[in-house]
């Protein structure tokens, strides 16, 4: 029995990778100083990984910014928008695919981006033609395996397998379906599969999540014809077949019988399919089980009495020699390192496992499964004990929040009129003009603001001169947004540091690292809250500077949350009990935030809802549970307002089509949602639903440094007015600005403004 993982962690534990990045970015360093960085990380992870003791550990996990977007490189499937782009310069082609390019007589916008599965890492989306071609371009996996080589270690490369690399993709002109390409696609992989087996690799891994997902069946013959080629072209190969995230489900007869020798089980998510496996006609004891006992998603400690359990079922059909221990997925979903946290409270940091922690637990999985060795059985008593306090800890229960939840009633998610009454009052109210403009909620939180955050927390600074410090940075933001013009204003959020951990460090119930950071996208890190207990608020989170700012103007100002399921989604979540009730208990506690706006003057609430679609089961038969519940957190959480106060929420970076009735269920006034990559397509499921409440299509991308002409942006919102009711359409960006910088930001917004006065102009010259 031996040890593998899947990927590891890239932006480095001080977030090496995010910095060097972003330096190369603003021409601080060169190609050169940025790649060294990267070869070292590479090089940190592959010996970190031999030293603790995994047997077979991955290369090409890593990626400076996407692993899609490298697979796409990767096949040479490069949009035909970046032909200018000189190919030699590849770093200068790939960044532009990720974040768009705008100097040097070039001017082309970005990739979409998305949501991976459903995590809250984001992909860059692949783009297909209908005369799609493909080659062998970016020569990233060889040359990773060859530096791995170059220290000693014989890894296992990763590829995303061709279905899902398809699948995840869009079709970019119509008359074609993008699994027609394979005949195309495959041919590159095996250019690439030969000069690997060339340098004499034994195992490649290959990711076909989408074997979680409902496939139809031309979608299986896919996957069979693929691994069937493969192992007639590649006989010794020794195909490592990844699937994570859920289970196999209807899929499962037609993996069981392809020619693979590996098959990667995600047992954390679906601890049901080994049975599924073991109990079937079409298993063949031959090809070996990665059993994916240690969680790649969470970082609670692995319950190691239930894990060896499993162990001992499975060698009970199966020889040891054609097991392999693993983690449920790729360990990119989790911090570092836990041994870096100094300050974690320590009844709750035994409770926690970060990556370098669970590639320990695999070890000792390993270990404890073949042999009864005192040192493993302490670790084995240990581990039993940390998860029995934990069950009982004090820390996690409180009576009053249980109380609460059991006396939820159905008028509780329930707003008092319906919305078309709603908005005649609200308009009555508010008198905002056609075509309202706003913003998402943030604005850019330059190193100065980031500054005195920190001296701050350090104590260098007192709270009277933070605060004085913040609401001169609030009022500069009110004041620019007074003099451009846009109709509904923002406090800009300067005192927060991340949408959730700032709530989350104002509700009893979570716990926060220094260094538990990963990555969402790009350079893109988020540090989740860890929800370990029940959720409360004993005092207003928002109140003080959102009543301020208001107090500056007469022009509406938005007060902004984030919403129940986003926090939940985006932290780190307790799982000793079910996900709705920590959501239920997180929407109890927004609800009295928005009550107490309201009553403090604010007539228009944002409640962030971007996690909606992301925390939609992979599997469709469990979507209407899921769906039920999380919508109802979130009019539990917008309930409590009366009709004239406007509430809206916002969605960036997902797909509707499938949620469109539910997102209409949430019964927000407004909702502003990401359009412009997508140069508004996905505005297309809201037009076709007849969505009945107002809109704000975005018309810029505020992940892509580049400023929005005047004319794009009006080109977007004439789509826009072209199919929706125009009594219904806001006008904004895509999401917060939090990543940009102050020039391109009132650039942009200055042209946002601009359109939208353009377009009320036309619609007078029309009446």
């Amino acid at each position: 029995m031996k040890t593998t993982i899947l990927g590891y962690p890239r932006i480095g534990s001080q977030r090496e990778l995010k910095k060097a990045n972003e330096a190369f970015w603003s021409g601080k360093i060169d190609q050169d100083t940025l790649l060294k960085t990267a070869s070292e990380l590479k090089k940190q992870n592959w010996i970190q990984q031999q030293e603790l003791g995994i047997d077979l550990i991955p290369s090409n996990d890593f990626s400076l910014y996407d692993q899609v977007l490298d697979a796409c490189l990767t096949f040479g499937c490069i949009p035909k928008r970046y032909s200018n782009f000189d190919k030699t310069k590849s770093l200068e082609l790939y960044f532009a695919m990720a974040r768009g390019h705008q100097k040097e007589h070039l001017d082309v916008t970005a990739m979409e981006m998305t949501k991976w599965f459903d995590t809250n890492y984001h992909y860059i989306v692949p783009e297909f033609e209908k005369d799609q071609s493909f080659e062998f371009f970016s020569r990233k996996i060889i040359e990773e395996y060859k530096e791995a080589l170059a220290i000693g270690i014989k890894t296992k490369p990763v590829l995303i397998g061709p279905v899902t690399f398809l699948l995840l993709g869009k079709e970019k002109t119509a008359g074609f379906n993008r699994l027609d390409l394979l005949d195309k696609l495959l041919p590159v992989y095996f250019e690439i599969i030969e000069e690997l087996t060339i340098l004499d690799v034994e195992y490649i891994q290959f990711d076909e999540p989408c074997l979680a997902l409902n496939l139809s069946e031309n979608e299986r013959e896919a996957i069979k014809t693929t691994y069937g080629t493969i192992h007639t072209k590649f006989p010794k190969l020794k195909v490592y077949l990844a699937n994570y995230f859920d289970c196999y489900g209807e899929n499962l007869e037609t993996a069981l019988q392809l020619p693979v020798d590996t098959l990667h089980l995600d047992l954390v998510r679906c601890p049901s399919q080994l049975d599924d496996i073991l109990e079937s006609k079409h298993y063949n004891k031959k090809t070996k089980l990665a059993l994916g006992l240690v969680d790649g998603r969470n970082i609670w400690k692995n319950d190691f009495e239930a894990s060896l359990k499993i162990i001992q079922k499975a060698t009970h059909h199966i020889q040891p020699e054609n097991l392999w221990i693993s983690a449920s997925c790729s360990l990119l979903h989790v911090p570092y390192d836990l041994d870096l946290e100094t300050n974690l409270q320590a009844e709750i940091k035994q409770w926690l496992a970060f990556a370098k922690q669970k590639l320990e637990e695999i070890t000792t999985l390993q270990a404890l499964s073949s042999s009864d060795n005192e040192a493993h059985l302490s670790l084995y008593e240990e581990n039993k004990l940390a998860n029995l306090t934990r069950k009982n800890s004090k820390l996690i229960h409180n009576q009053n929040v249980k109380e609460r939840i059991s006396q939820l009633k159905e008028t509780d998610s329930h707003r008092e009129n319906s919305f078309s009454i709603r908005q005649a009052t609200q308009k009555a109210a508010l008198k905002l003009p056609l075509y309202p403009t706003t913003t998402i909620g943030s604005f850019p939180q330059t190193k100065e603001v980031r500054s005195w955050r920190l001296k701050y927390k350090k104590g260098l600074l007192s709270q009277d001169a933070y605060d004085a410090l913040i609401a001169k940075e609030i009022e500069d933001s009110i004041r620019f947004q007074e003099k451009i013009g846009l109709d509904v204003l923002v406090h800009g959020e300067f005192e927060r540091n991340d949408m959730v951990e700032y709530f989350g460090e104002k509700l009893n119930g979570f716990a926060f690292s220094d260094f538990g950071w990963v990555q969402s996208y790009g350079s893109r890190c988020v540090k989740p809250p860890i929800l370990f207990g029940d959720v409360s608020r004993e005092n207003p989170m928002t109140l003080a500077w959102s009543t301020y700012a208001q107090s500056l103007t007469n022009i509406p100002v938005k007060g902004m949350l984030t919403g129940p399921v986003t926090i939940l989604q985006w932290s780190f979540v307790r799982n000793d009990q079910p996900r709705a009730t920590t959501c239920n208990q997180i929407a109890l506690a927004i609800r009295d935030e928005v009550v107490d706006l309201e009553k403090n003057g604010l007539k228009i609430i944002q409640i962030d809802e971007p996690a909606i679609r992301e925390g939609l089961p992979l599997r469709k038969e469990a979507w209407l549970h899921y769906l039920n519940w999380a919508v109802k957190a979130f009019r539990i959480s917008a309930s409590g307002v009366k009709d004239e106060t406007q509430i809206h929420t916002h969605m960036c970076y997902s797909e509707f089509n499938d949620i469109i009735s539910s997102i209409a269920d949430m019964d927000a006034d407004v909702i502003t949602i990401e359009t412009s990559r997508s140069e508004m397509e996905l505005l297309d499921v809201f037009v076709n639903f007849k969505y009945p409440n107002e809109i704000g299509p975005g018309v810029y991308d505020i992940h892509s440094p580049r400023v929005p002409s005047l004319e794009e942006i009006e080109a977007l919102l004439t789509k826009a007015k072209n199919v929706l009711p125009n009594q219904h359409i806001w006008v904004n960006p895509d999401c917060g600005l939090k990543t940009r910088d102050w020039p391109e930001t009132k650039e942009a917004l200055k042209n946002l403004v601009k359109a939208a006065s353009n377009l009320r102009k036309k619609e007078l010259t029309l009446v």
